[in-house]
């Protein structure tokens, strides 16, 4: 009897939900569950995408199901394959994907199926190479023969730190991208991207030149290169080689840590629909990471401004099509130490990547947290830099959440001091336009940033404050030219959070409240 029981588990609903009896045979048709209902069609075709053509689509909006239709069985089956071990994601839910009854979809005679038939047609323009985008001026509609896979990156307006990361986030969307090399050249930050394929390039440019990167800032301004390959000595946060794991990370730079590197990652990779259990973008991009054949031609969700939506820029691209929540400022926080968290501290820490105005530990569920920012693109940056970070022994969740604003308690209502505003602190570090602080944002690392520190405290004052904190201190030094500054090493990112949330703003006398911040230097 033990085989059967998934499909009595469902009661009466197993006549309509035939998918949930034991796996079907394959088919080349895919039953997709639990759509979020908001998903546009290019976003349901962008999750078969890299594995092959996708044929037909027919969305059931209100069952929150869809029909995904790939060219060949074998594409479905490996599409299949990927997906059972990583639960794929559309606007941060999970979906479910099984194979369908269904051998082929016939959807000739159904209504409403203009627009799943136009997002497909703008898929297979795509993918046989007649490149014409909205907007894009028809003579421009063919890759030159000899045209590099190289791009060169220009971003003016830089309000907000652009990193490596969010570079092969955003450009991934086009293709395989190899390498990336950023560096800074008459005072604007730089990058040189390598895609697998011209091709990639080509559309990356099309769709992207000109385009903000966050609301209003850091406009992307795209060039073909004059080179054709890229040599990357080190895989750190200024050069990366996607293909070669092995790389020594150069002098003086954070190394990758060991599972990241495994996971394709970088700290701070956002959250991808293609995320893995751990937050991490599985290597979908990278065939040799997991036996998977990915067409030549475009990678994840390279559909342009079309599947720019994909949960992994959610609320936070600039770019024409994004949807979602546009500009929600509150994330949910999960998975938290309910006997150690307190909502000052998770002000201070998520403080780090912008202003918090409220924070809410749940009353019922005190692992859970909102956590209200200033804005939409302070709330996506510390979701990007503190989501899968260790914290008071648990790895700590985050995602943007369905609510718009933190309530707060009515008068005489039970709280126990959990839900709190600090939208008039005096410690927020972005209220000042143009403050340094934008340009000091980096992911969390062992090593601090210490500053304020008065003249009369020393190394070993400092060293002392540290351990009594319950930290080990490893390596420590001033500044050379301003003893005001120091850099501490303590014994893992995980202390150092801590150490930041416990001293940040700690009181060392004479009026001075010390600074603590993640640095980008090790000692």
């Amino acid at each position: 009897m033990n085989n059967s029981t998934s499909s009595t588990a469902n009661g009466n609903d197993n006549k309509k939900f035939k998918g949930d009896r034991p796996p079907c045979s394959p088919s080349r048709v895919l039953h997709l569950r639990k759509i979020p209902s908001d998903v546009t069609e290019a976003e349901v075709i962008s999750l078969g995408l890299p594995f092959g053509k996708v044929t037909n689509l027919l969305m059931l909006k209100g069952k929150s199901q869809a029909f995904l239709e790939m060219a060949s069985e074998e594409a479905a089956v490996t599409m299949v394959n990927y997906y059972t071990p990583v639960t794929p994601h559309l606007r941060s839910q999970p979906v479910f994907i099984q194979y369908s009854n269904h051998r082929e979809l016939k959807t000739d005679n159904l209504p409403n199926q203009a627009r799943a038939q136009a997002a497909l047609q703008a898929v297979s323009a795509v993918q046989s190479g007649n490149l014409a985008l909205p907007g894009a001026p028809t003579n421009e509609g063919t890759v030159l023969p000899g045209q590099s896979p190289v791009l060169r990156i220009i971003i003016e307006n830089l309000f907000y730190p652009v990193t490596l990361e969010v570079l092969h986030q955003i450009f991934s969307k086009f293709g395989t991208v190899l390498k990336i090399i950023t560096f800074t050249k008459n005072n604007q930050f730089q990058a040189l991207l390598q895609y697998a394929d011209p091709l990639n390039a080509y559309y990356a440019k099309m769709a992207l030149d000109g385009q903000n990167i966050y609301n209003a800032c850091c406009t992307l301004r795209i060039d073909f290169s004059k080179l054709t390959s890229l040599n990357v000595k080190y895989n750190n946060d200024k050069s990366r080689d996607f293909t070669r794991l092995d790389l020594p990370t150069g002098d003086g730079q954070p190394s990758l840590e060991p599972p990241m590197a495994a996971a394709f990652g970088a700290p701070g990779i956002i959250s991808s629909p293609y995320a893995g259990a751990a937050g991490f973008a599985p290597a979908i991009g990278f065939p040799q990471a997991t036996g998977l054949s990915v067409p030549a031609g475009l990678g994840p969700g390279a559909l342009g401004p079309l599947t720019i939506t994909s949960s992994a820029v959610t609320g936070r691209m600039a770019i024409p099509g994004t949807s979602g929540i546009p500009g929600n400022s509150v994330l949910l926080v999960t998975n938290l130490n309910p006997d150690l968290i307190t909502p000052h501290g998770l002000f201070i820490l998520f403080g780090v990547y912008g202003d918090v105005h409220r924070v809410k530990i749940m009353f019922n569920k005190k692992e859970n947290a909102l956590v209200q920012m200033a804005d939409a693109n302070q709330a996506q940056l510390a979701m990007n830099h503190l989501s899968g970070q260790r914290l008071y022994g648990k790895v700590l969740r985050a995602t943007l959440s369905k609510h718009q604003a933190v309530q707060l308690p009515r008068e005489g209502q039970e709280d126990q001091g959990l839900t709190k505003d600090f939208s008039n602190s005096p410690l927020h570090r972005f209220k000042k336009p143009g403050s340094k602080n934008f340009q000091n944002i980096f992911p969390p690392s062992a090593t601090l940033h210490l500053s304020n520190i008065p003249p009369s405290v020393t190394v070993d004052d400092l060293k002392n404050l540290f351990t009594e904190a319950g930290c080990s201190v490893k390596a420590f030094k001033f500044f050379q030219k301003d003893r005001k500054m120091a850099l501490i090493q303590l014994g893992s990112v995980e202390e150092a959070i801590q150490a930041l949330i416990e001293l940040h703003n700690h009181d060392l006398g004479e009026n001075h409240h010390l600074r603590v911040s993640f640095s980008k230097s090790t000692i």
